[in-house]
């Protein structure tokens, strides 16, 4: 099986866990991590559902594959995530010590943050994490935009029906 389509075969389940959350009432982010084509770790956003700022899919299923091999350092190991990871978690990937980051949909939502993700792939202190960007972005990009238009109608009827006393 060629490079792509096993990123493609892992970020589908990866969209799968993005869809479960988005269920759920969350930021629909799922991030999934490899080792050897095994599967070591899954999880989705759940920062709104555990009322917890650091909760993103990323920084969880970190935290788990850390207990599962039993080694903060996570090397050869590759990360899939639907959306391009915040500064947080570009911190924490860095320092996990992951091979290779993989995600689907740019993140427009990071600004100038977003080219720190070019500060990650060229002038990683800990070691070169090779990224690939771009994987089934569409169907990525769908699920977190639709979210968020969502989301923003929600708002605005919610701010039509306030009454005044």
């Amino acid at each position: 099986m060629t490079q792509i389509k096993i990123d493609k075969h892992w970020m589908t389940e990866a969209i799968k866990l993005a869809i479960k959350a988005k269920k759920l009432g969350e930021i629909p982010v799922g991030a999934i991590l490899i080792k050897n084509d095994k599967l070591v770790a899954k999880n989705y956003n759940r920062s709104i559902i555990d009322n917890n700022p650091i909760a993103h899919a990323e920084m969880l299923v970190l935290q788990q594959a850390g207990k599962i091999l039993k080694n903060y350092r996570l090397l050869n190991t590759t990360l899939y995530v639907t959306l391009q990871p915040c500064m947080m978690c570009q911190s924490a990937i860095s320092n996990s010590r992951i091979s290779r980051l993989v995600y689907g949909s740019k993140n427009n939502k990071l600004n100038f943050f977003a080219s720190n993700i070019k500060t990650m792939k060229y002038f990683n202190l800990n070691q070169h994490i090779n990224i690939t960007e771009g994987i089934l972005e569409k169907d990525c990009s769908i699920i977190i935009n639709d979210f968020f238009k969502l989301r923003r109608s929600q708002n605005k009827k919610n701010k039509n029906n306030i009454v005044v006393l």
